[in-house]
């Protein structure tokens, strides 16, 4: 089992580790612990770089199974420590983008009663689609305020993993129309904005809303039917 650094502390930006697999093939590293996301709930993958013995690898991609795709030279040897460091701009952007997504998904569920239907992200913007019959601009400039007043509200932001059992006995805990969490999973992740809202999500958070800053609603449009998508990107 790999230890998922990054599910307790989204603020590790370095770590060391011991190399438990390599795949020549796909040059995928396989590591005992990480701190790199491999992305999944619409966040992208963490990059940066992995080193030891002398060599410096760049890990250009990171996918589930702890797969770090690295790129230059000789691949490292099972048993040996490396070094690994996050490209943190990035990383924490996407904390920032992240939360703001669930500051969105928060007031929407709140106020107006609408489901997620999916949702994506790059660093510092990112979609998301809701069950709206009707989305016109002064209910879209409405909701733009409201989700920056919880910004200015400075909510907390708290990490749990909980038994399974545990957290399907939370109301409201899955907003999306589809339930995402495959079966065998024995416990779940959750993240709270104390306040606004809580959810089953395995991505990375920054610990205060406060940290988000403005987030402007850019573009919204209707994906058909009842589903609308809201476009944001912070400032």
């Amino acid at each position: 089992m790999t230890i998922l650094l990054y599910q307790t502390d989204s603020y590790l930006r370095e770590f060391d580790a011991v190399v438990t697999d390599v795949n020549a093939e796909t040059r995928a590293v396989y590591l005992d612990r990480t701190a790199f996301y491999p992305g999944g709930g619409g966040q992208p993958n963490d990059v940066g770089t992995l080193t030891g013995g002398g060599q410096l690898w760049n890990v250009t991609k990171v996918e589930r199974g702890n797969a770090h795709i690295v790129d230059g030279g000789d691949l490292p040897k099972v048993g040996d420590t490396v070094h690994g460091i996050l490209a943190w701009d990035r990383r924490y952007r996407l904390m920032r983008t992240h939360t703001a997504m669930h500051i969105l998904c928060g007031v929407v569920w709140r106020d107006y009663g609408a489901q997620v239907t999916g949702g994506n992200m790059e660093p510092g913007e990112g979609r998301m689609d809701f069950e709206f019959e009707r989305l016109q601009g002064e209910l879209v400039r409405e909701i733009e305020a409201k989700i920056n007043l919880e910004v200015e509200a400075a909510r907390d932001v708290r990490v749990k993993i909980l038994p399974r059992e545990e957290t399907f006995q939370i109301p409201d805990l899955i907003r999306t129309k589809i339930n995402l969490l495959p079966e065998g999973i024995t416990e779940v992740r959750t993240v709270e904005l104390v306040g606004l809202d809580l959810q089953a999500d395995g991505g990375t958070h920054v610990a205060n809303t406060r940290e988000v800053g403005h987030i402007r609603i850019t573009e919204y449009k209707s994906k058909g039917g009842i589903n609308k998508r809201i476009y944001i990107a912070l400032e």
